[in-house]
């Protein structure tokens, strides 16, 4: 068994060239802890990401025989700062230069069987700091400033071979903290490694401790994991194990059972592809932009309203009517159980609302109306919509798949073109809410509230008018719903 293809092997010049830059850094601090009659070692990610030719890193982990209030001394008149990352834990972080570091005490941690915290004690030996650690990828480590190199467990045998194991038994692994699990999947996506079948069946035995963890640990992996580079796999690591029932079971209820005729495609394997998709659009179409995490998650999501709205009809269709409705609501609860910030799950939950408002035009020439509606609706997320629905068309059908890619052409044609006539993204009234009251004499209220999004629905309709338009048209609708209500003005109405 070996990893992804696309997985880099370990390089040993470029890592030896990487790990005498990060001397350049550590010796003098080296020194002090010799000095001081302590140990150091720099350990875990950074090694491994150095003996994989990707150094020097700025971020860099180092374990140490120190207890943490001798760490803080020692950083004393060598680091640039000096902070609290979890004394309690036995870890101190610091800054040098453009370096970032996180020293930690040797230790061994558990959680018992309902803690979402760990049950932390110090340890004595690099060896048995090194047995306590995830996997065996990173329990290597470069002992300071002597470089020599430890490596107890074969972890530079499993990462030029592309394989995720644990030092010790997978059981004790993930029984000290049942995070490491969702870290496997993690590691999958960012490394394109494979997972070992023992660690793998230890997985799916234990899937359900990670209830334990907290919602906001998970949530960082999970993050992590749909910004590595092979989310697709990371993800399917989370459903095959079980661990997505626990921490997002919204994706595996996709793998909708299949009616005999195959009158649906499978919802879960369409989502993973159309999250694909949408990764090599964030840099495949204008205007490019970073990994993001918003329209990763929408493009995952879009769809989970499927399971709960799907009816066979009696002339043996299929049919998810209102999808994206329920699907938005779905996605606001999970998201906010796994503590996103509530700016993500806003915006994740409204381009799930929206993914489907393109196909609701039909094929057909876009007004200007409509123009101008599906602008405001997408508001700021307009870019990430034309990406999601863009990588939403996973149909086999050339026909159908360029026709439909040729129509959102035209749609972004017709933006574009308004937008030099008008200003698309700032839809406002041609009268704000002072003038309103000056024109109609009456006070702030719920009346100009309700002036206010008539006229916007002018503005909508017809494009801009002008003050002098718009005013006629808001005195006749006034005039029209003061005669509806009798004659005898609304409430809160000033005279002339």
């Amino acid at each position: 068994m070996s990893g992804h293809p696309g997985a880099r092997p370990p390089t040993a010049a470029p890592a030896a060239v990487g790990l005498l830059a990060v001397m350049d850094v550590l010796a003098p601090l080296a020194q002090r802890f010799v000095e001081g009659g302590h140990e150091l070692s720099l350990v875990g990610g950074p090694v491994r990401d150095l003996m994989r030719g990707q150094g020097p890193a700025q971020d860099l982990d180092l374990t140490t025989s120190a207890r943490p209030e001798v760490i803080v001394a020692l950083l004393d008149g060598w680091a640039d700062a000096v902070w609290d990352v979890g004394m309690r834990f036995g870890t101190v972080g610091a800054r040098k230069g453009d370096h970032r570091l996180e020293i930690t005490t040797y230790r061994t941690e558990t959680y018992d069987d309902a803690s979402r915290k760990p049950e932390v004690a110090f340890g004595d030996s690099l060896a048995g700091d090194l047995v306590r650690r995830d996997f065996t990828i990173n329990a290597m480590a470069v002992r300071l400033p002597s470089l020599e190199f430890v490596d107890l467990h074969g972890g530079m045998t499993d990462l030029r071979e592309g394989i995720l194991r644990t030092p010790g038994t997978p059981e004790e692994s993930f029984g000290d903290d049942p995070l490491r699990m969702m870290r496997a999947a993690r590691f999958v996506s960012q490394l394109g490694f494979a997972i070992d079948p023992g660690v793998r069946d230890a997985m799916q035995r234990m899937a359900s401790r990670i209830d334990i963890v907290s919602a906001e640990r998970i949530r960082d992996e999970l993050v992590k994991l749909l910004l590595g580079t092979y989310p697709r796999e990371g993800l399917e690591v989370l459903v095959s194990t079980g661990l997505a029932e626990h921490v997002m079971p919204e994706l595996p209820a996709l793998q909708l059972e299949l009616d005999e005729h195959h009158r649906h495609k499978d919802v879960y394997q369409h989502s993973l592809t159309v999250m694909e998709q949408a990764i090599d659009l964030e840099t495949g179409h204008e205007p490019a932009m970073p990994a993001d995490v918003v329209l990763r998650l929408a493009a995952l999501l879009h769809d989970i309203g499927k399971p709960r709205t799907r009816k066979f009809d009696d002339g043996g269709g299929v049919s998810f009517h209102h999808h994206e409705v329920v699907g938005a609501r779905m996605v606001r609860k999970r998201l906010t159980a796994l503590r996103f910030p509530q700016e993500v799950v806003e915006d994740v939950s409204r381009l799930t609302e929206l993914h489907l408002r393109f196909h609701g035009y039909g094929t057909g020439e876009w007004t200007d109306s409509a123009v101008r509606r599906y602008v405001r609706d997408a508001g700021d997320l307009l870019p990430r919509l034309h990406k999601l629905t863009r990588a939403d068309c996973t149909t086999r059908n050339r026909r159908r798949a360029q026709a439909l890619q040729e129509a959102y052409d035209g749609l972004e044609a017709r933006i574009a073109e308004l937008s030099e006539q008008e200003e698309l993204a700032s839809l406002r009234p041609d009268l704000d809410g002072n003038q309103i009251m000056a024109i109609l004499g009456i006070a702030a209220g719920p009346e100009v509230g309700q002036a206010y999004r008539y006229l916007l629905e002018v503005r909508l309709d017809q494009g801009p008018l002008g003050p002098e338009a718009a005013e006629e048209l808001l005195r006749a609708w006034w005039e029209a719903r003061d005669a509806r209500n009798g004659g005898s003005g609304p409430s809160g109405s000033v005279p002339d």
